[in-house]
């Protein structure tokens, strides 16, 4: 479904990405595959307990090992900033990277040894002696919220005096309109709470970094991330030494969906390096990933609905408590972006809360916020459209948002696509298709909406006409899902020019300008709009290099199609090939760039429609057909935009039936390895059928909208309207694991 009109010869097909060979060939290169001279191999202390405070810590055997080339510890790093409680996702606090006098969780980093090789460093851990006074642990929202609960940040002096207690750092507040009275105006109120647990990202690839402080001060770190410039930024931060004096390399990246935006290990292992006056390389275990690095958070929300018996929403509230682990930052802006977003009501009111605990500190995760909102609106959507009988899609259509209406977080939309992706399910095969009812077991169908604000950010592109008609495209957003072919297509698409004579790359932090993050889906929008500028620059030089040729004015030169042609001569024509191999003669190389911090990237609406199997002995669902749509406002590289929706969706599955932090009495994770933490594999999932939407987002040169996040968000309300089809049953808790499906069911 398209309401694209404009015809484009590169843009929008299937090229075949340029890093492919590298990658199914295994050329490619990764964190962990960074091999130095006289390397050594850097491992991390890890507090065992979930909160407890440091009362003695002796390095002292540790140094002594005739191994050991260097060891770390808090105090080596710069005096640290006061760490208060507001924090912004994507910084990393110093404390987090090393403990400076209490672990806030089980995996919290205390020290860090470099030595010969890694099992001597491993070894030599063992001997440094710490001592704790074990504390209160809490792990969920309601013991951090207790009102006898003990401060977990107890130095904290500007903490303010937030309702929720001593563990809440910040408090959002959205107020639109009159509450009261559009509850007032209601026929009937539905009102439920519902709970998700603490869940991570699931990359494959672990973190990692490797660092050498040289000689003459400079520090060079390798690292797969999700943003070499944060990760410069925050590690400067972190030692005390100005940006200009670290360079950060980005290494290809097994995956981060928001999990490696910020360092873990590249400031300590920069000290070890300093210190042996060697390259150290540290690299992550599963179970140190699990335990030590962002998950998104834990939450528990409430939301409150009023309508008419027509079906027109009132009014609307949503209370919601997120964790944010070890250290603020929960992604309330996030969530309160998106939690009513499909939906114009004109009485809203959003309250968010920013609460620590003793879990590993918040990172990004896939459209942050979003998914643990939506499951519990669309939930409750479905719900109140079956108590007015009303078909649940003409519920969503009659009270639709579209463009001038206001969001609940105060964004006025702009051309936005929640009702052509809600026509796009309701005129979709699967959404009639017949269910067939099989003797003991039960089926069932669900759908839901999902949305992402998308994000924009600086970006950086330099553009390098080669001789023989090739571009060297040097651009700085990390490549995770095949973006340097995306940005690489829409520069060729202005110069007129085959894609595969683009060679984009990806710069370091001294070879190309700052570019921002890859996250927000926000890459093939502002690299990509950056590409699209450094390529407008190449088409100007060429035409005055041609018109120098030519001896005329620029303004008789016209460049289309790839050609460079004289206005009223057309004998006078130069392919972008031949203009190339003259520009020598005509003054020298020719060098496009761009840089600039492109506004308008649009919110993406998303949907899913699941069929389930449900068996009601053991409460196993199984997956028996699976559709998933997405407004990607123009699908640059369709099979790379269709992957994304397949990814987002089989997340987004695991999120909602099997994935959680199991955590212990004693507060520590309890299924550290990825035969104990549930993912889904292949034999989980059926074939997820990707159906792009494409609504032109007028903000973009190419209409692009980002589709990289908004696709996690519809599953975990469709699964749990599929259960309640097929058994009747409303799951208000997260995960639905076969005991709590069975234990809903019983007590039906």
């Amino acid at each position: 479904m398209t309401t694209a009109t404009r015809e484009y010869k590169v843009v929008g097909t299937r090229p075949i990405r340029h890093d492919g060979a590298d990658k199914v060939t295994g050329r490619a290169v990764y964190g962990a595959d960074m091999n130095l001279p006289g390397m050594l191999y850097g491992k991390v202390l890890r507090s065992p307990h979930a909160h407890a405070r440091i009362t003695r810590l002796d390095t002292s055997k540790a140094e002594a090992h005739p191994e050991c080339r260097g060891v770390v510890t808090s105090a080596d790093f710069a005096p640290s900033e006061p760490v208060g409680p507001i924090a912004v996702l994507g910084q990393m606090p110093r404390d987090n990277v090393l403990v400076r006098d209490k672990a806030m969780y089980k995996g919290h980093a205390i020290a860090a040894v470099a030595a010969t090789s890694a099992h001597a460093a491993e070894e030599i851990l063992s001997l440094i002696e710490v001592e704790y006074e074990v504390l209160p642990a809490y792990t969920n929202i309601e013991d951090s919220m207790a009102e006898d609960a003990v401060a977990i940040h107890d130095t904290w002096t500007n903490n303010p005096d937030l309702p929720g207690g001593v563990n809440v750092a910040a408090q959002e507040e959205y107020v639109f309109g009159d509450l009261d009275a559009g509850f007032a105006e209601a026929d009937r109120i539905f009102e439920r709470e519902y709970r998700t647990k603490t869940v991570h990202q699931g990359y494959i690839e672990p973190q990692n970094a490797t660092a050498w402080w040289s000689p003459d001060g400079r520090l060079t770190v390798w690292c797969s991330s999700q943003g070499h410039f944060g990760v410069r930024d925050n590690t400067a931060r972190i030692l005390g030494v100005p940006v200009s004096q670290v360079k950060v390399v980005p290494l290809e990246i097994g995956g981060g969906f928001g999990g490696k935006i910020p360092p873990y290990l590249e400031p300590t292992a920069a000290i070890l390096s300093r210190k042996s006056g060697h390259a150290v390389k540290m690299v992550m275990d599963r179970t140190e990933v699990l335990e030590a690095t962002g998950p998104t958070s834990g939450s528990l929300v409430r939301i409150k609905m009023g309508v008419t018996n027509e079906g027109k929403i009132t009014a609307a509230h949503c209370w919601m408590a997120l964790e944010a682990g070890a250290f603020p930052g929960a992604p309330l802006a996030g969530a309160a972006s998106a939690v009513f977003s499909p939906y114009l009501i004109e009485n809203v009111r959003i309250d968010g809360y920013d609460v620590v605990s003793n879990k590993p500190r918040t990172q990004a995760y896939r459209a942050p916020g979003a998914p643990i909102v939506m499951y519990c609106t669309e939930s409750l959507v479905d719900e109140i459209a079956e108590a007015l009988n009303i078909d649940s899609v003409e519920f969503r259509l009659l009270n639709v948002a579209r463009q001038g209406d206001r969001r609940a977080d105060g964004v006025m939309n702009g051309r936005i696509g929640a009702e052509e992706v809600m026509h796009a399910v309701r005129e979709h095969p699967h959404f009639s298709a017949p269910m067939e009812q099989v003797e003991g077991k039960l089926r069932g169908r669900g759908w839901s909406m999902g949305f992402c604000r998308n994000n924009t950010g600086m970006a950086c592109v330099v553009a390098n006409v080669l001789d023989n008609g090739n571009v060297s495209l040097v651009e700085g957003s990390v490549d995770i899902g095949g973006s340097r072919t995306a940005i690489a297509q829409q520069f060729a698409e202005v110069l007129g020019i085959p894609v595969e004579n683009v060679n984009p790359m990806v710069g370091d932090t001294d070879t190309i300008g700052y570019t921002s993050v890859t996250g927000g889906s926000g890459v093939a929008f502002k690299s990509g709009w950056a590409a699209h500028e450094a390529a407008m620059d190449v088409m100007q030089q060429l035409i005055v290099r041609a018109s120098l040729i030519w001896d005329t004015d620029p303004e008789n030169v016209e460049y289309v199609d790839g050609v460079l042609q004289h206005k009223s001569d057309s004998e006078l024509r130069l392919t972008f090939e031949e203009i190339a191999a003259r520009l020598p003669e005509t003054g020298g190389p020719v060098v496009g760039r761009a840089n600039l911090n492109p506004g308008g990237s649009g919110g993406s609406y998303a949907a899913n429609i699941v069929d389930i199997e449900l068996d009601p002995d053991t409460g196993k669902v199984d997956i028996l057909r699976y559709t998933a749509f997405q407004d990607a406002g123009f699908a640059i590289h369709p099979s790379y935009v269709e992957g994304q929706i397949q990814g987002g969706a089989a997340q987004g599955i695991g999120w909602a039936l099997n994935e959680e932090y199991f955590m212990g009495e004693d507060g520590g994770m309890q299924n550290t390895s990825l035969l104990d933490y549930r993912m889904p594999t292949s034999l989980d999932l059926p074939m997820i059928d990707a159906v792009i939407v494409e609504v032109n987002n007028p903000g973009h040169p190419f209409g692009v909208r980002g589709v990289g996040e908004a696709n996690i968000a519809p599953p975990l309300a469709a699964l749990a309207n599929a259960i309640h089809d097929a058994a009747g049953v409303r799951m208000t808790e997260l995960p639905m694991n076969p005991q709590s499906v069975v234990s809903a069911i019983q007590g039906r």
